[in-house]
């Protein structure tokens, strides 16, 4: 018996300043094998639960390493059975604002609970895994910077 085994397509795999769309994203990840495309948008949010000020603004920054990291990572996931295709962006140096985009997944692949698995541990191990920190400002003016070492 012959068995075929072909890697989903990565479509999108960026980390960048611009605005980040979850529409293209969506658009990108669209096959004929698909019978599901899963999506995911991390939004700035306007507080944190460890800290009692509002938020106003975000920055992120990346190392040099970010883009790498995050094909390594795209691959991992691109690899397992079902998957058609993916779309992940990152947004980093740049002021993001209160609801603007900072990650966008999309996943699609025959069945729904792949798409919807592998849309949610990818965005976890991009969250965990990507070098890139965030630095929050404060409506008080003070900052501070997460998942910074």
């Amino acid at each position: 018996n012959l068995v075929m085994v072909v890697m989903g397509r990565i479509e999108v795999c960026e980390v960048t300043s611009r605005q980040l769309d979850v529409g293209s994203h969506h658009e990108a990840v669209v096959d004929p094998c698909a019978g599901a495309i899963a999506t995911f948008a991390g939004a700035v949010r306007d507080h944190d639960p460890a800290n009692p000020n509002p938020v106003i603004f975000l920055e992120y920054q990346a190392h040099p390493s970010a883009g790498n990291v995050l094909r390594s990572i795209t691959e991992e996931f691109a690899d397992r059975d079902g998957i058609c295709a993916i779309a992940v962006s990152h947004r980093v140096d740049s002021r993001l604002d209160i609801g603007e985009l900072a990650i966008v997944c999309a996943v699609s692949s025959a069945h729904r609970r792949t798409a919807l698995d592998v849309c949610s541990e990818l965005v976890e191990r991009v969250k965990h895994e990507l070098p890139v920190w965030k630095l929050q400002k404060f409506a008080d003016g003070s900052q501070e910077w997460v998942n910074c070492p």
